[in-house]
């Protein structure tokens, strides 16, 4: 299944995208929960209804008639590899790490498929990175590598906007990692069976319509199982939650000259199997001061 939040006639809910229609899991009755969060911490009985709802051929909504938000809008967690592939550790000019580097992305950073990034007053050094990401399906901890696949719920498209003279002017990268709208995720979660092998996809991003990366995940450093594992020697990983992979090489803090996002760009990151993210930058609205 392709999961996606969307909101129709001014309610939020659940479905799953096939073709162009999206099935309205509200309409069949089956007492199914509104928001992802919940509906993962269900588990397998969710999914089962789930698929038994998708089989019936029944409550289609158009796809161009509902407004796409992010699959999960608040995960718990935000957790990124830093310099996954190599071709980006150099063109950074950084040694290739030999653990995962690891740093979060604050929940309010989320946006969906359709929506703005946003320009910030403070900030000129704005980066897109298209990555892949999966988002947890079970709570657990100290995971074993031979069952890190079965925690997985699901895989998306995420990019890791980044204010690049905020990210490196402190010894953490929280900073420039998590402004708000600065993690765009979507279009969808699509199901492990809807991917081949989640180690070998492409992924590409474009920036109004010039390709910038071009790779594909099996070119990453620490693949899934390796991400697992260690975060999980950690803390626990909860339903949810949401794991961004890693960049690879094309982001415009690495061009010569470096090119930055302005407003009125917008970036296209696709993945196979999993769609295409696409989200405009804009001005920072004026209504976003709230105190």
């Amino acid at each position: 299944m392709k999961l996606v939040t969307f909101t129709h006639e001014g309610r939020t809910r659940l479905g799953a995208v096939e073709a162009d229609a999206v099935v309205d899991f509200a309409a069949h009755g089956r007492g199914l929960p509104d928001d992802m969060l919940t509906f993962l911490a269900q588990g397998e009985a969710a999914f089962n209804t789930a698929r038994e709802v998708c089989a019936s051929g029944t409550g289609r909504l158009a796809l161009r008639d509902v407004s796409l938000d992010a699959p999960i809008r608040r995960p718990p967690k935000i957790l990124a590899v830093g310099l996954n592939y190599r071709d980006h550790a150099a063109e950074g000019g950084f040694d290739i790490p030999t653990v995962p580097m690891i740093f979060n992305k604050q929940s309010t950073a989320v946006t969906g498929p359709q929506g703005a990034i946003y320009l910030p007053k403070e900030c000129v050094q704005l980066d897109y990175e298209g990555e892949f990401a999966f988002v947890i399906g079970k709570r657990c901890r100290h995971v074993p590598k031979e069952k890190a696949l079965d925690v997985i719920a699901g895989y998306t498209i995420a990019n890791d906007v980044s204010v690049r003279e905020w990210q490196f002017r402190s010894p953490t990268t929280t900073m420039g990692k998590s402004w708000d709208t600065h993690c765009p995720l979507g279009p969808y979660m699509a199901t492990p069976d809807e991917v081949s092998d989640p180690h070998n996809l492409t992924l590409r991003t474009w920036v109004n319509g010039e390709l910038r990366q071009d790779s594909n995940t099996k070119n990453l450093i620490f693949n899934l199982p390796d991400i697992i594992v260690h975060l999980s020697t950690a803390f626990t990983l909860e339903p949810g939650d949401v794991i961004c992979t890693g960049t690879p090489s094309g982001v415009g803090l690495g061009m010569d000259p470096q090119v930055w996002l302005k407003a009125g760009d917008v970036v296209r990151i696709t993945i196979d199997q999993l769609g295409t993210l696409e989200n405009r930058v804009i001005d920072e609205p004026d209504d976003t001061v709230r105190y």
